[in-house]
């Protein structure tokens, strides 16, 4: 029977297992922030920008800063030089309607994001601002800089927040993405967190929001001391240069496990990526065993995914590569086992050969227009 029409027929239920830890609604003992008292929620959301454009993930980074501040008042922090970063900070300012301010942070030492160097400017501007809320994307950026920063803070930081029900309140997952737990931030301030950019809707830049821009503000640098930061320095940036679409907001991914088996079966892959127009992801393991480079890598350790279309080949589903992907809209899996755990979260499921059904899809699938 064709691989591709057996597709088609194995349709598999089984929807992701999320069991929620303490999901009963805050005690009237912790009240939640509301009325007079939200005017004193401010937030400073750190954001990336590359080519004059604020990134997707930080996009979603404001619309999280957007749910915990019904006031309206997010400020976003943005850093480097030159002509990109006044195009990043005009399209900050536009990009959503909770944006009441962009501070541009503009100096040579912040055009490539150091750690030591962003979590400086944070504490500086911190102390300055005075935010009740700093957030910034769960991605390698947020994790280099956000626990430097809170180190330099005194305060313990939140990650990976999937949920925010009050600013004070949010849900995250354990155990590798099995369980969530709700977690209150009982601390002192600034409430320092991490998101998931793929939990939370990125704003829409529609016209109207469009009409109305933040105003844009220079971070006063002048007492900024850069010489006693650089215990690292920036020496140069390696990309492979693909036309596919990048991995973290592809809409399409299609990804690869150690059932491929060699590097060169991974080019079938790359084949049937570029006939759906979709990025190529990989397991840790396909990357452990030199098959793909780690840039690829999704899963816990590797990113976070969330595509409306998921197709794993030869993935068994180990508990570390589901929480990297498990919010996809859609997953497909092909596996010739039946007993893998990718089956357990699939959507559809087909037990088969790999190396049959990719050809097979190659060879009736349409060329991307």
């Amino acid at each position: 029977m064709a691989a591709v029409a057996m597709l088609k027929r194995c349709l598999l239920r089984n929807r992701r297992p999320f069991s929620a830890l303490s999901p009963s609604p805050p005690s009237s003992a912790s009240p939640p922030i509301r009325g007079s008292l939200s005017r004193f929620v401010s937030t400073l959301v750190l954001a990336e920008h590359e080519g004059g454009l604020v990134k997707q993930s930080s996009l979603s980074a404001i619309a999280a800063a957007a749910v915990v501040n019904k006031e309206k008042s997010v400020t976003v922090l943005l850093g480097g030089s030159g002509l990109a970063l006044r195009k990043a900070a005009s399209h900050a300012a536009s990009c959503h309607p909770s944006v009441s301010q962009v501070l541009v942070a503009d100096a040579d030492i912040l055009v490539h994001p150091l750690a030591e160097t962003w979590a400086e400017l944070v504490n500086f501007v911190q102390h300055q601002g005075n935010y009740s809320h700093i957030i910034t994307t769960s991605n390698s950026f947020g994790k280099n800089v956000l626990p430097r920063a809170a180190a330099l803070l005194d305060v313990s930081p939140v990650t990976d927040v999937v949920e925010i029900a009050e600013p004070h309140l949010f849900i995250r997952p354990i155990y590798a993405g099995n369980a969530l737990c709700t977690v209150r931030y009982a601390g002192k301030g600034p409430c320092m967190m991490t998101i998931r950019s793929t939990s939370f809707t990125l704003p829409s830049c529609s016209t109207e929001t469009k009409s109305v821009e933040a105003p844009i503000s220079q971070v006063d640098l002048s007492t900024f001391d850069e010489g006693s930061v650089p215990k690292s320095r920036w020496l140069k940036l390696v990309s492979q240069e693909s036309e596919r679409p990048d991995l973290g907001n592809a809409r399409v991914v299609v990804t690869g496990g150690r059932g491929l088996k060699s590097a060169e079966n991974f080019k079938l892959l790359e084949k049937l990526a570029e006939k759906l127009g979709a990025a190529v992801g990989a397991t840790r393991a396909a990357v452990d065993a030199g098959f793909v480079p780690n840039d690829l890598q999704v899963g816990q350790t590797g990113k976070i995914v969330a595509p409306e279309l998921y197709m794993a080949f030869g993935v068994s589903g180990a508990i570390q590569h589901l929480a990297g992907m498990r919010d996809s809209k859609v997953i497909v899996a092909i596996n010739k086992d039946a007993d893998a755990p990718i089956f357990q979260v699939a959507d559809y499921g087909l037990v088969a050969d790999l190396f049959e059904v990719i050809p097979e899809l190659i060879e009736k699938l349409p060329d991307k227009k």
